[in-house]
């Protein structure tokens, strides 16, 4: 039987947007099994940045870090609308979400509500320290379709060693905001998930998260490995049990990312970054805009999307993936998220 989220994203599927998402996929197998770069179509899936601001600190997230070398600030609802009015015809996906803490953007809840005017299927992810019970109305009125709650640590002792600056018990009464108001509203939106990063100091609370997640009425639970920056001489935070990491000792005892990284990227066909500022980013791994493709302020998002850069970028992936900086961590192609029952 398929579930209400399944059933939410089934709806937003148009026969332009089902065109659209046949000729991404056929024009991708091709490219790959020739690995001459042919690409029909338009992103499927879309990545829009509400802000880069974050009010936690946690150690590998560049947010956190305050370590960008690009500026900080917030979307505005004028870049925002151009972004959808240009993609919503063919994308039915919105992830709206990059770098920081979305819920810190004052038009988050009208960007939602914007874009699923337009039949869009809309995640965010949050840190869950701003899903106060005013929030959780207007999450609920934004008819979000997908709320990703981070919650690595079931004490707060283990909880802020990673999410440093947050507070254990502001996330907990989020969550039970937010499936309350579900509840007293009776919809099935948003999709609660409740997402724990395995790190080597919170893998013995993966049985307890289990429950605590049963226990709480969320939709979902889910297991995610973490993504480690230095990770070849290892680190504190790579789990001991070889299911929860990224991550895998070689010969010689260096870590090496499990991901083969062959010469082909379905993100490069399917989706797209936007930043708060209107960068066109070829996907999620590029966290610092090194690889600006284009600026929708600038230029249509069509101009950009089969621009020179963006074509000799795919053509780069296709002939040595492993050259290029920001593929040297990345985990397409490999699983990330984990089963858990």
């Amino acid at each position: 039987m398929l579930s209400y989220d399944t059933i939410q994203f089934i709806r937003t599927l148009t026969l332009p947007r089902l065109w659209n998402i046949l000729r991404v996929w056929f024009s991708y197998q091709i490219s790959r099994l020739l690995h001459n770069n042919l690409h029909k179509g338009y992103p499927v899936s879309v990545s829009i940045e509400p802000t880069t601001s974050c009010n936690l600190r946690c150690p590998e997230c560049p947010s956190g870090l305050r370590s960008f070398t690009r500026p900080t600030g917030n979307l505005s609802m004028g870049t925002f609308s151009k972004i959808i009015d240009e993609v919503h015809t063919h994308t039915p996906y919105l992830i709206l979400y990059f770098q920081g803490e979305p819920y810190l953007n004052p038009e988050f809840h009208n960007m939602v509500a914007y874009a699923r005017k337009k039949k869009m299927y809309v995640a965010t992810s949050t840190n869950g320290h701003y899903l106060t019970a005013e929030n959780a109305t207007k999450i609920v009125d934004s008819k979000l379709s997908r709320l990703i709650i981070s919650m690595d640590g079931t004490t707060q002792e283990s909880y802020q060693k990673y999410r440093i600056g947050g507070n254990l018990e502001k996330v907990i009464q989020g969550i039970h905001n937010i499936v309350q108001e579900k509840q007293r509203r009776k919809v099935h939106y948003p999709h609660v998930i409740l997402q724990f990063i395995v790190f080597k100091h919170n893998e013995h609370q993966i049985q307890e998260i289990k429950q605590l997640a049963k226990t709480w009425q969320v939709d979902e639970l889910q297991l995610k490995t973490a993504q480690v920056y230095n990770y070849e001489q290892g680190s504190s935070l790579i789990p001991e049990n070889e299911e929860y990491r990224r991550y895998t000792q070689n010969k010689e005892g260096k870590f090496v990312i499990k991901n083969k990284l062959l010469n082909h990227c379905w993100k490069l066909w399917h989706s797209c970054v936007f930043t708060w500022d209107g960068k066109v980013l070829p996907c999620c791994f590029d966290k610092d805009a090194q690889y600006e493709m284009g600026n929708i302020k600038e230029q249509s998002f069509k101009e950009i999307w089969r621009n020179a850069k963006y074509r000799q970028f795919r053509e780069q992936i296709l002939k040595g993936r492993a050259n290029i900086e920001i593929c040297k961590n990345c985990t397409e192609g490999t699983k990330t998220s984990l089963n858990f029952e």
